[in-house]
């Protein structure tokens, strides 16, 4: 993916894609806080609602599926203006039952875009099992009735994902139409700090800890030659230093004045 030429849409929760993207934790911060040089939203937003024109990231929203036409259109837009951009939609399976999300992908099928769908698969939307969703396993499923391509892969391999992916970005920019990602990812932790999680198991538990792909990925660069323990450690303690310094520098930015209230509200007289 090309920052800044192709499009991303994202979900409230995709904080790892925004700073992969080239959003500062220091950004980041300054929105979490709501502070009045916060560049996504000016502190008006929710911890993680990014937008930015020069990243081509579009604004983030609170209701769940909204996105999915947004990036569609996004596409459509980028094949009307002769553009090389692909748009790239990131979602859950939460989502995936919304009736904008069929929408979105019936006209992404008709017109053949170059849009990626990448579904965040974590098997619950809080706290309802895939299976009581949605009468098939993995979205891949899906992608014969939409007339275009769809996989399923184990979104905890990073070197899998970022196969499906670039074969997914080449066929979107080559003509031959978008392609659903079903990336199935265990929910190592609660929905939200209101969920007490009850509803699954220790044993379940234990086992989506147990595919934590981050360690993973640790492994197989190390087993690669291709990171360096005593490099890694470095790396690791360098990153949290620079985080807890951009926190704090954050802490201490002024916060929005009163009369931004109505600001963006109302057409100017």
């Amino acid at each position: 993916m090309r920052p800044g030429q192709d499009s991303a849409w994202l979900y409230y929760r995709d904080l790892g894609v925004g700073v992969a993207l080239g959003v500062s934790p220091y950004e980041l911060f300054l929105g979490a806080l709501a502070r009045a040089d916060d560049p996504h939203t000016g502190g008006r937003q929710l911890t993680a609602h990014l937008s930015s024109s020069s990243l081509r990231i579009g604004s983030v929203s609170s209701e769940v599926g909204a996105h999915l036409p947004h990036a569609v259109g996004a596409a459509y837009a980028a094949r009307v203006k002769g553009e090389d951009s692909v748009a790239f939609c990131f979602f859950g399976d939460g989502a995936a039952s919304e009736g904008a999300t069929h929408e979105a992908m019936n006209l992404a099928g008709v017109h053949k875009l170059p849009v990626v769908f990448l579904c965040e698969n974590n098997g619950y939307a809080i706290s309802v099992p895939l299976a009581q969703q949605m009468p098939i396993t993995s979205l891949e499923q899906r992608a014969t009735a939409y007339g275009f391509a769809g996989t399923t892969v184990d979104g905890c391999d990073a070197e899998v994902v970022h196969a499906a992916t670039s074969t997914a970005i080449e066929r979107a920019r080559s003509g031959d139409g978008p392609t659903i990602i079903d990336m199935q990812v265990p929910r190592i932790v609660a929905h939200s700090s209101q969920d007490d999680d009850a509803y699954r198991t220790a044993g379940e538990k234990e086992a989506a800890a147990a595919r934590d792909p981050i360690p993973r990925l640790r492994a197989r660069l190390r087993e690669l030659g291709a990171l360096d323990p005593e490099d890694d450690e470095i790396e690791c303690k360098t990153i949290e230093a620079d985080v807890l310094a951009d926190a704090d520098r954050a802490f201490a930015q002024p916060a929005p004045t009163p009369d931004r209230a109505r600001t963006h509200l109302y057409a100017d007289g």
